[in-house]
């Protein structure tokens, strides 16, 4: 039986605004099984980024757990959390330029995770670690003295995952790693993202609001829809047989680069519901075209309807194929 990494559990986190609590990420439960990847999918503002900060407390839970290894990393006390953990969970950020010092250059940028976190290394040695990184994700030894201003989109990126990677980090949060990149350099990235888990075993949470670039890389999806995780399932289930009406809306707007297809999309109408302190009801209700009093009425909890498949949808018996 494959054994669960992470484990979450009621996973909440609110903001406080001067109109009540923002429920951001609420009563979040998922697992991830060591060495996969679970893609976490959603329009802007639903929830993904604060849920892959919330993990490595970058955001600190409003409430439940987050098992990792074994342990509550929730609720540890947050200074034993860096001690012991904070190496080994690790983010790729979404913009490569905005979460690099623009005044170090890359083999400083590389070095200063190392540098930080293995103190009884000598200068030599973090420097001959941060190459040895540069070379593992295809950055030429040219570019060691180089400024993330004088390179591409690409590059910078791959100081990101450099970065990342230096600390031997089991568990990485990718959040948009490639969303702001052209589609020949988004393919070099995922590939090398693919090849580094392979070789390393690493797992990965992988958040996009691109439909056939999770399709590539993950082995489990799950779709958020304002704070919630409303389907889950494995990446090919998902594709064939999509089940919450919001799912199959997000699968409509993936375009088809055939003129002579016809395609039929699900086009949303209705005002989104408020986040902030919401009432219990079917948060999709205002924007579902088979939404009834019950969904206006009562929340529905996430169930497993299929092996491994499982949604928040009062009638979601009704579109399983």
């Amino acid at each position: 039986m494959a054994e669960n990494l992470l484990e979450v559990r009621n996973l909440k986190k609110y903001f406080s605004t001067p109109r009540g609590m923002l429920h951001a990420v609420d009563n979040v439960t998922f697992n991830i099984e060591k060495g996969k990847t679970i893609g976490v999918v959603g329009e802007s503002g639903c929830g993904k980024s604060t849920l892959g900060k919330t993990l490595m407390r970058l955001h600190q839970p409003t409430s439940g757990e987050v098992m990792f290894k074994g342990t509550d990393i929730a609720n540890l006390d947050l200074k034993e959390f860096k001690k012991k953990y904070r190496s080994n969970i690790q983010m790729i950020f979404q913009d490569p330029y905005a979460s690099l010092d623009p005044r170090m250059s890359v083999l400083q940028l590389i070095s200063e995770p190392i540098k930080v976190n293995n103190k009884n290394l000598s200068k030599q040695e973090v420097e001959k670690k941060a190459k040895e990184m540069m070379e593992l994700v295809g950055l030429a030894k040219r570019l060691e003295m180089a400024y993330p201003h004088e390179l591409d989109g690409g590059r910078r990126q791959r100081i990101g995952v450099a970065r990342a990677l230096s600390l031997n980090p089991d568990f990485i949060v990718c959040d948009e790693p490639v969303s702001a990149l052209d589609v020949s350099i988004q393919a070099q990235i995922l590939n090398l993202l693919q090849d580094l888990q392979k070789d390393r075993g690493l797992t990965y949470m992988f958040i996009t609001h691109d439909m056939s670039v999770v399709k590539h890389i993950s082995d489990d999806i799950a779709v958020m829809y304002l704070g919630q995780m409303i389907e889950k399932c494995p990446a090919k289930e998902i594709f064939k047989n999509t089940i919450h009406p919001y799912s199959q809306a997000l699968l409509s707007a993936i375009p088809i680069p055939n003129v002579h297809h016809k395609q039929e999309r699900m086009i949303l109408k209705g005002e989104l519901t408020s986040p902030i302190d919401p009432k219990p009801c079917c948060r999709f209700a205002a924007r579902c075209p088979y939404a009834t009093d019950k969904c206006l009425a009562e929340e529905p909890v996430l169930r497993e309807l299929k092996p491994g498949h499982s949604v928040a949808c009062h009638f979601a018996e009704k579109f399983v194929k």
